[in-house]
């Protein structure tokens, strides 16, 4: 996944449902002496609307959780879409316009508090590492970085075949591996993490070998291939929102028929489209274990 030199603004036609980190603050400066406990996040995506739904089906959102003890003040940090999920998995076909608009940034999100409900009544709340200010303070930092040069939230998993050994021709750049980061990133300044499991979730497609299409400028532009910019666009078109009950079930008909029977997926994937020549199982949502790290031979503990 590349990173940037630097984060756009965003364009004001992108609109959230729901409010980006609504009561995000600055990430505070800890007391160097400070002792945090660090907490493993994770809760069904929207449960906040559709309770424990789609954790049935282990779609699951992640977080992570700290605790000052020299304070008392409890913090959660998570990173996600600023113009939720569908935006970001696909865009918009805006009238007059060639190419496919996307609002697909995403960001990490830091606030005072951590809502035990939300995470202990369909999902889990449990302590992984504690660490010591400075660790904090020198995570913050990392965390900067990380906000600034890595802004764009890919849903896709795309690999060979089901196997664990299968050669990933893209790998996914969402919730669960921004805390992925964050562990490692306090595992290599010495966090020693407790022994227990973790599991994520990934939505993965199964492709052959992918295609190099081009970027926006060399398919859509003056100069473009406009068979080419015709044919993503048509792909893109049957995944829109839609107001009807009976328009979505006529567009999934049109998904099945490129996806499976025609074997067809268009993928953009830092800034640039690829073709995936889809083969099966084509989709699957699996939740799997990523064990915590386990430091460098440097670590210490608190």
């Amino acid at each position: 996944h590349r990173r940037f030199d630097y984060r756009p603004k965003t364009d004001p036609y992108c609109q959230a449902r729901y409010t980006f980190c609504p009561t995000g603050s600055a990430i505070p400066v800890m007391k160097e002496e400070d002792v945090i406990e660090v907490y493993r996040l994770q809760a069904p995506v929207w449960e906040f609307k559709y309770g424990d739904l789609l954790g049935h089906l282990k779609i699951m959102h992640d977080a992570v959780g700290f605790k000052s003890s020299l304070t008392g003040k409890n913090y959660t940090m998570e990173w996600y879409e600023l113009f939720q999920l569908g935006n970001c998995t696909f865009p918009h076909l805006r009238p007059g316009i060639d190419a496919p608009f996307w609002c697909n940034q995403g960001a990490a999100c830091f606030y005072e508090g951590i809502d035990d409900a939300h995470w202990k009544e369909n999902g889990t709340l449990v302590l992984v590492t504690t660490i010591s200010g400075t660790m904090f303070n020198e995570m913050a930092k990392w965390v900067k970085y990380d906000n600034e040069t890595g802004i764009y939230y890919e849903t896709w998993t795309v690999q060979a075949s089901p196997d664990k050994q299968s050669v990933v021709w893209f790998d996914s750049y969402e919730c669960s591996k921004f805390i992925l980061r964050t562990y490692q990133k306090l595992a290599d300044l010495g966090a020693v993490f407790k022994k227990i499991q973790t599991n994520y979730t990934s939505i993965i497609l199964f492709s052959g070998e992918p295609i190099y299409l081009g970027n926006e400028t060399s398919i859509f532009g003056p100069l473009g291939n406009k068979t080419l910019a015709a044919a993503i666009r048509d792909f893109y078109y049957p995944f829109k929102p839609h107001r009807t009950v009976g328009g979505f079930f006529v567009d999934l008909l049109k998904i099945i028929d490129r996806v499976i029977l025609n074997r067809q997926f268009y993928l953009f994937y830092n800034l640039e489209y690829w073709f995936l020549p889809m083969k099966f199982p084509y989709l699957n949502i699996i939740y799997e274990e990523v064990p915590l790290p386990a430091g460098s031979k440097t670590s210490f503990g608190v």
